[in-house]
Parts: structure tokens; sequence; C-alpha cells
């Protein structure tokens, strides 16, 4: 046998093989990309599914707060519509913003506070606002192992040829979270 003449069919068979585990490595960590994204729209149906409930709970209590009511219910209709991770940040945000004032105004309403129904409410809204963030960890923890497999070498030759493209962070846009809180301490004399 002549070693000549199998060296390049091994060379090219080993290549061919190093493609494939690439390619494979790469389908899976875009496939944990879809199932990150998948997660978050589940929390996100399951918050804009609580909404009408707890506007439909404190509307009774607080008519004169319609306004308000109006505008959680139009940023669930935004959120229902989102179609990307940076259109889902954006109604993210926003439901979060005014269900933040949905319950600033419940505070003002001690039956409503007391009411059971609002109370079981709240609890499951706490509860997916958890998971919604634990979602929102594990998809960006996906996004960036993707994009760190696409940027490398030697990953990078064939992710680009096969179109694997990097996707986008679910990046919260509330200024709030990115304004630190103004803290003032009094002198006591």
């Amino acid at each position: 046998m002549n070693i000549a003449l199998w060296l390049p069919i091994i060379i090219v068979a080993l290549a061919l093989i190093g493609v494939v585990l690439i390619y494979n490595r790469l389908v899976r960590a875009r496939a944990l990309v879809r199932e990150g994204w998948s997660g978050i729209s589940v929390q996100l149906r399951r918050r804009a599914d609580l909404v009408p409930n707890l506007v439909s709970t404190v509307s009774g209590y607080a008519d004169h707060e319609r306004g308000l009511l109006d505008e959680v219910t139009a940023r669930r209709s935004d959120a229902a519509k989102a179609a990307t991770p940076a259109d889902a940040a954006r109604a993210d945000s926003a439901l979060g913003n005014m269900l933040g004032r949905l319950m600033v105004v419940a505070e003002a309403y001690p039956e409503l506070k007391a009411d059971a129904n609002f109370r079981q409410l709240q609890e499951e809204l706490s509860a997916i606002e958890t998971e919604l963030q634990g979602a929102r960890r594990y998809y960006n923890a996906t996004v960036r192992d993707l994009n760190t497999r696409i940027a490398s070498f030697p990953d990078l030759l064939v992710a680009r040829p096969f179109g694997f493209r990097e996707e986008a962070f679910f990046e919260d846009n509330d200024p709030a979270i990115s304004t630190p809180p103004a803290v003032h301490f009094e002198r006591k004399s």
C-alpha cells in the first residue's frame, strides 16, 4: 500500500468529519436559542392572558382610572403582536411599566388589596415575572453561546457558508432600569 495515495483521502475525510461536527454543534446551538425564545414567548403569553383578569378586577374598584386600564390593555395587545426579540423587549418593557403603575393604583384601594381574587392575580403575576426573568437569562445565554460559536475559529468557516447568523439578545430597554436611583441621606441633628 502506498501511503501517499491514502494520505489525501484521510485528510479530506477528517476535514469532512470536522465540518459535520461543527455544523451539528451550530445546529444544536441554534435550536437552544429557539427553545429559549419559546420560553420567553410562553411567559409573555401567560402574563398577557392574566392582564384582562387583573384589569377587570381593578376596574371594579377604580373606575376613574379608566385611562390607565385602557393603556394596560393596549400594551397587552402590543406584547401579543411582537414577533422579534427587539419588538418583544420593547412591548415587554412598556407592559411591565403599565403593570407597575396599575399596582401603584391598587395600593390606593385597601378593599382591593383585601380582595382574594386580586391577591391571587397579584401572586400569579409575581410568579410569572420570576419565570420570565429566568427565561430571559436562559435565552440570552444561548444567544451568547451561538454568537460566540459563529464568530470563533474554526466554526466561522462553517457558520457563514451554511447561513448561520448571529441572533439578537433580549434586552430590556426600560430607562428606569438603566438610570441609577437617587439616594439621599438626611443628617439628623
